[in-house]
């Protein structure tokens, strides 16, 4: 039996978007909604801490230790999770740090985690792994979460999700007038996610494609990362099946100027979901995979008569962090 608690709001609505699919005069489009999942605002790190933190339970620790961006989802719900199970925690966070504590970085220090800031994100791995081990030293019985919660521990709540996804379509009366769902599109980075729906499509049979749009990283280094993860989680579950690359969909045509930029492109996104569906992105992930998105439907890539599900992942309250609020508008 694999450890996991269960802490997330679970299963996440479906909804249709009538009023964006209209808008860009595209395929039918709904939306998952992951970041409905309760933890701190939700998202989908959520579904990863359920099985990440039952293993550091497991492991006797006592303090969970991650690291990321300043302004970091992944951190956020990390530091909530060990507020809610009474862990210590430590993030390595990388970047500017603002004047002001806002946003995620606001709610880290509401739930208590102390911060090690890193200004230059090429001393991030050595200083993580430094806490880690002075942290062990001081026998503080550390548990490493993963960047994103992207290890194969991580990836099965995402596997799992796949089989919360399927029994939903199942039941979505509407979908079944017109057939299938042919793609599932969401933000891709540390992998986790993507390895995890890559995993869960070929347990519980989706016939559909799932299309990774990359926030940072390169597809050749995407497809090569996520079948290894992909790999290596179904291990978990006692018998490893083994994926190929070219088993996995990936599209780094959107990573703009890099992690965390916001462009036009983000922007735009942001405004169209807002305005015709009053559903609100983040400018960093969900902006980003849904730029790469609208830009697809406009050039075409998915037919008019397909269904498209936008699996959001999360992530607003990086819309409250100064330096993309003042850029938002």
């Amino acid at each position: 039996m694999i450890p996991r608690l269960h802490f997330a709001h679970l299963p996440t609505p479906i909804e249709e978007l009538p009023r964006l699919s209209e808008a860009l005069g595209g395929p039918r489009l709904l939306v998952k909604r992951d970041d409905q999942t309760g933890l701190a605002f939700g998202g989908n790190k959520t579904r990863k801490l359920e099985f990440l933190v039952a293993e550091a339970m497991e492991q006797g620790a006592r303090t969970l230790i991650s690291g990321g961006a300043i302004q970091s989802n992944h951190c956020r719900q990390t530091a909530a999770a060990a507020a809610r199970f009474g862990f210590e925690c430590i993030l390595v966070l990388t970047g500017e740090m603002p004047p002001k504590p806002s946003a995620n970085l606001l709610l880290d220090e509401l739930f208590g985690a102390k911060i090690v800031h890193v200004p230059d994100r090429k001393d991030r791995d050595r200083i993580l792994r430094e806490t880690f081990e002075r942290a062990a030293a001081e026998g503080k019985k550390p548990y490493l979460v993963p960047y994103g919660g992207s290890s194969p521990t991580g990836a099965l709540g995402y596997a799992f999700a796949m089989e919360e996804l399927m029994k939903q379509i199942k039941d979505f009366r509407s979908l079944r007038d017109f057939g299938s769902l042919d793609y599932i599109v969401f933000g891709t980075s540390s992998g986790g996610t993507h390895a995890g729906l890559v995993l869960g499509q070929r347990l519980f049979g989706f016939k559909g494609r799932v299309l990774g749009i990359s926030i940072d990283e390169s597809e050749e280094w995407l497809k090569s990362h996520v079948s290894r993860l992909a790999s290596e989680a179904s291990e978990k579950l006692g018998e490893r099946i083994e994926f190929t690359p070219a088993e996995v969909l990936a599209n780094a045509d959107y990573c703009g100027a890099g992690y965390g930029v916001l462009t036009d492109a983000e922007r735009e996104a942001v405004k169209l979901f807002a305005k015709y569906e009053g559903l609100l992105l983040d400018p960093v992930y969900t902006g980003r995979a849904a730029a790469g998105m609208i830009d697809l439907i406009r050039k075409g890539y998915f037919r008019k008569g397909e269904t498209v599900l936008f699996w959001h992942t999360g992530g607003q309250p990086a819309l409250f962090a100064e330096k993309y609020a003042n850029k938002m508008i």
